[in-house]
């Protein structure tokens, strides 16, 4: 099944932190693997003084389950130093969420899919974007393409730009 994975990190060496995760989510799916370039993205519901983000997106084939998945990305983020008891859109060196997987639909205490702001987030949309133009998503009629289109054209408060 394919699932997309979004990378973010505010806190540490975030270039690191990103290139680390992609090392390990490649490990988890050896046999297919997209990832997105680099993305730098104003914090978004974070506190004033919260530092920038870099972002990413990659697109994995995993077939072992969802929730295993995500037990291996929580495990993955504490070995990374996020801690598991914080404040909401607090500062993390590495952040992993699962946006989508294949056509699922699926709300749990865990897990939501799709996740529920992917689509109202330019530093989700523009790495998305780069990776999986064409891809619509379950609850959505537009590709990912025409609404980070949308997206930039009234989103004022965000800002997001690919780092070279």
């Amino acid at each position: 099944m394919k699932i997309g994975v979004a990378l973010g990190s505010n806190l540490g060496d975030s270039l690191s932190e990103l290139t680390e995760a992609r090392i390990f989510l490649k490990g988890l799916s050896p046999h297919y693997f997209i990832a997105s370039s680099n993305y730098s993205s104003s914090p978004v519901d974070c506190a004033p003084e919260s530092n920038v983000f870099i972002n990413a997106v990659v697109e994995i084939e995993f077939s072992d389950g969802l929730l295993y998945l995500l037990e291996k990305l929580q495990a993955y983020e504490s070995e990374r130093g996020r801690l598991v008891v914080r404040e909401r859109n607090s500062p993390r060196p590495i952040d992993l969420d699962i946006l989508y997987a294949a056509d699922l639909v699926m709300h749990t205490a865990r897990l939501t899919l799709p996740h529920p702001r992917w689509s109202d987030r330019l530093f989700v949309l523009d790495p998305l974007a780069e990776i999986c133009p064409e891809l619509v998503i379950p609850h959505q009629t537009k590709t990912v393409r025409v609404l980070l289109e949308e997206l930039r054209s009234q989103a004022h408060d965000q800002s997001c730009h690919k780092i070279v």
